[in-house]
């Protein structure tokens, strides 16, 4: 499923890439309006995400065009800007959504899934599993052995990120990019303690162990063992 992507920041731009590459996207990237404007009237695609300050064609000039050309992509717009009066204007302009900058990236897949349902252009998966434990993305219930597990919003975001991966070893850089915001400290040990407490509560009491660290690489979900 192919995405577009209009940002300029190139940080931004690669953190974004890698995390839906990672889910399972194709990814165009455009750096500037006027690029991303050709791409989107060119090309069929399940979402366009767009950032508003942009060098040659600004956001709203991008996704009013398209909507003039009749261009029903849906369209996610990211912008540092988060007062009011900046949300309506975009979405009066077209965007179908708007995120504000910075923003932890299971957001913002949590965001592109939401359009690509409502556009009707794929059906997502609502639940994840891996051996008995069942992951249910729609009302965000996590169970194990039939035992409801209560989880903190990182927690769940920790889980969906290691269940969507199962079976492949994802490093602490991965997690930190997918699962925290661009701009995130990597010098603290917050993954690991995260990873210790969503241990806890998922495997503990469990003869199978789900969640196991590869030693100086990083982590996988295993199904078995």
């Amino acid at each position: 499923m192919r995405i577009l992507l209009v940002e300029d920041d190139l940080k931004i731009a690669s953190f974004i890439k890698k995390g839906l590459d990672a889910s399972g996207f194709t990814i165009d990237h455009a750096a500037d309006g006027e690029k991303g404007y050709d791409l989107a009237l060119g090309e069929p695609y399940a979402v366009a995400i767009v950032d508003i300050m942009l060098p040659k064609m600004d956001g709203l000039t991008l996704i009013r065009g398209l909507r003039d050309n009749n261009v029903s992509t849906p369209v996610l717009i990211l912008s540092a800007r988060d007062a009011i009066d900046d949300r309506v204007k975009g979405l009066q302009t077209g965007g179908d959504d708007y995120l504000t900058k910075p923003f932890a990236f299971s957001e913002l897949l949590a965001r592109v899934q939401a359009l690509i349902r409502r556009s009707g252009n794929a059906v997502e998966p609502t639940r994840l599993r891996a051996g008995d434990l069942r992951v249910d993305l729609l009302s965000r219930d996590v169970v194990r052995g039939g035992k409801k597990i209560e989880l903190q919003p990182l927690e769940y975001s920790l889980l969906e990120y290691l269940i969507r991966n199962k079976e492949r070893v994802v490093s602490k850089t991965m997690i930190m990019e997918h699962v925290w915001n661009y701009n995130f400290d990597p010098q603290t040990n917050v993954v690991e303690a995260r990873i210790c407490r969503l241990r806890d509560k998922i495997d503990k009491g469990f003869d199978q162990k789900l969640i196991q660290t590869i030693r100086g690489v990083g982590y996988v979900l295993k199904e078995s063992t």
